[in-house]
């Protein structure tokens, strides 16, 4: 048995299609995984990834900032700041993110 998930952001659609299972990370409550039949929900996304197992058993890891998680009926709606799949990720460009707030946190604390 499936859903339809949406996963989306700003700027672009990480993941439309099918799904045996979602896994999140919300803010309140830690973990928690979706699956057809779940009860209606709404939910603070954490920074953190969100797993989508396919109906083939394949899983897709996304990456998200932050957002809003919806289940109703036998669709997940994911909104999110920030989304990207693994192969979507400029490591150079996280690595220079990463740099540039650490830098930031540094001249903070002086």
């Amino acid at each position: 048995m499936t859903f339809q998930i949406e996963l989306v952001s700003p700027e672009s659609i990480s993941y439309s299609g099918e799904a045996e299972m979602v896994v999140a990370r919300t803010l309140d409550g830690g973990d928690i995984a979706f699956q057809p039949g779940h009860v209606p929900f709404i939910g603070v996304l954490a920074v953190w990834s969100v797993d989508v197992i396919r109906p083939d058993g394949d899983r897709d890891t996304i990456a998200v900032h932050q957002g809003f998680v919806q289940v109703v009926g036998t669709k997940v709606s994911i909104l999110s700041d920030v989304s990207e799949s693994a192969d979507q990720i400029d490591v150079e460009r996280a690595r220079a993110a990463k740099s540039s707030a650490e830098a930031a946190l540094a001249a903070d604390k002086e």
